[in-house]
C-alpha cells in the first residue's frame, strides 16, 4: 500500500525546507529511486505569472532544495509546467520570473524551454483514449508531482492529482473544459492522465496554501504542512481532510474513491504523522455542491431550474480592466464584452470557471445564488 507521509514545517527558510523535504521523504525511502545520470522531471503547479507570496504557485524555495536534493545523487532535476494562456516561451518566461523560478536555476536546477508537444494513443483510459501533452516529459525518467494545496471552484481542492492537468500544452486545456463538460468526465480525464504520466512521487506544499477564491485569486492561509506520498491519490485524501474535506465534497477524490485508486478516508492509509496536528477548522472553502430534484436532467423544466440555482461567474466591476482575457480563455463563448465589461451567458456556461481562475486583475469570484443558499 502506498505510504503518506506529514511534517511540519513552519517558513520557506531554505534549510528549514531542506530538513523537512528529507524528513517526509524518509518514511518513503527518500529518493533512493533516483539514480546517477537520471533526468528527474518536477511538475511543479505554475498556474499563471503570480508572484510565490500569493500562495498560487508551489514555492520555488521547496523546488530549489528539491533539485538540490536530486542533484546531490548524480541526477539533473528539470522543472517545468503549462501555464493556463498560450504556450508560448516569452509567456512561460514571465511566470517562471515572476512566480521566482530563478531560485530554481541558481540551485543547478533546469527550467523547462521546451514548448513542443506530442500526442499518443493511451486505450487503458477510461474517457482519455488519446493523449495530447508537453513534450519535456519524455525527455525525463521520472516525474515528481509538487502541487500546491488550495480551493478550486470547479473541483472543490487543486492539489496531487489536478497538478498534472499542467501535462496539456497550453490553450488546450480550455478545449478540455468543453469536450468535458460534466464534472463526472472532467475528473475522469485527469485521472487518465495521472495514469498515463504516472508520477513516482507527488508533494504538496502546504506550508502557506490558498484558501476562499482559489485556484489563483483566493487567500494565504498559513498551515505549516508538508505531505508526501507514492500515490497523488493518497495524498490528495490527507490534504482534503487537512482543510476539513471529504471524499464525498470534492469530485475529483470521489472519482478515485470509485475506481479503486484511493480510499475513503485517511484511516485506510499508511499514514506516517497525524492529520490532526494540521487540521483547521474554519478554513474557508468553496460550496461545489449540487442540488438534485430527480426526474429528466435534459427537460426545460430542469435545465431552467439548474440555472437559476447553479454557481456562475461574478464581476467586481472596480477591479475589472476590460482586457477581455475572460473571453479568449471561455471554452463555450459564453462570454462577450458589452461597454468594455464582460457579459456572461448563465445558459451557455459549464461552471469551468476558467474565466475566474485566469483573469490577471482577480476580478472574478464564484456566486452561489440566493435560491441555491436557501435550498442548501
Amino acid at each position: 500500500m502506498p505510504k503518506v507521509s506529514l511534517i511540519r514545517c513552519e517558513d520557506y527558510e531554505p534549510m528549514h525546507v531542506r530538513q523537512a523535504l528529507l524528513d517526509v521523504l524518509a518514511p518513503l525511502g527518500g529518493l533512493d529511486f533516483v539514480q546517477p545520470g537520471m533526468r528527474i522531471a518536477i511538475k511543479t503547479n505554475l498556474i499563471t505569472a503570480k508572484h510565490y507570496d500569493a500562495a498560487a504557485t508551489t514555492h520555488p524555495v521547496m523546488l530549489a532544495q528539491l533539485c538540490q536534493l536530486i542533484l546531490e545523487r548524480g541526477a539533473q532535476p528539470i522543472v517545468g509546467d503549462s501555464p493556463g494562456g498560450p504556450f508560448l516561451l516569452s509567456y512561460l518566461k514571465t511566470a517562471y520570473h515572476v512566480a521566482g523560478m530563478g531560485m530554481v536555476e541558481k540551485a543547478g536546477g533546469i527550467l523547462n524551454e521546451n514548448l513542443k508537444s506530442r500526442t499518443v494513443t493511451f486505450p487503458e483510459g477510461k474517457v482519455l483514449k488519446t493523449v495530447t501533452y508537453t513534450d519535456w516529459l519524455t525527455e525525463c525518467d521520472a516525474v515528481i508531482s509538487f502541487a500546491k494545496l488550495k480551493t478550486h471552484a470547479m473541483l472543490g481542492m487543486t492539489a496531487a492529482v489536478k497538478n498534472q492537468f499542467g501535462i496539456i500544452p497550453g490553450v488546450m486545456k480550455s478545449e478540455f473544459h468543453s469536450l468535458y463538460p460534466k464534472t463526472v468526465d472532467f475528473c475522469d480525464m485527469l485521472i487518465d492522465l495521472n495514469e498515463f504520466i504516472k508520477p513516482r512521487l507527488a508533494l504538496i506544499d502546504g506550508v502557506t496554501a490558498m484558501e476562499g477564491n482559489g485556484p489563483a485569486a483566493g487567500t494565504p492561509r498559513k498551515l505549516g504542512c508538508l505531505i508526501a506520498s507514492d500515490s497523488v491519490y493518497h495524498a490528495d485524501v490527507a490534504a482534503a481532510e487537512i482543510i476539513g474535506r471529504t471524499y464525498t465534497q470534492l469530485p475529483l477524490l470521489a472519482a478515485a474513491v470509485q475506481r479503486g485508486l484511493a480510499p475513503k478516508s485517511s484511516k485506510q492509509l499508511d499514514l506516517i504523522g497525524k492529520i490532526e496536528a494540521f487540521q483547521v477548522s474554519d478554513f474557508k472553502n468553496l460550496d461545489i455542491g449540487s442540488i438534485s430534484f430527480g426526474g429528466n436532467e435534459n427537460s426545460f423544466f430542469m435545465r431552467t431550474i439548474r440555472n437559476l440555482i447553479a454557481r456562475r461567474p461574478g464581476l467586481d466591476r472596480t477591479k475589472c480592466v476590460g482586457c477581455g482575457k475572460c473571453v479568449s480563455h471561455c471554452p463555450r463563448n459564453a462570454i462577450h464584452m458589452k461597454h468594455n465589461m464582460p457579459v456572461f451567458n448563465v445558459q451557455a456556461c459549464i461552471r469551468c470557471f476558467c474565466c475566474q481562475e485566469l483573469c490577471p486583475k482577480n476580478a472574478i469570484s464564484v456566486k452561489t445564488t440566493l435560491l441555491s443558499k436557501l435550498l442548501n
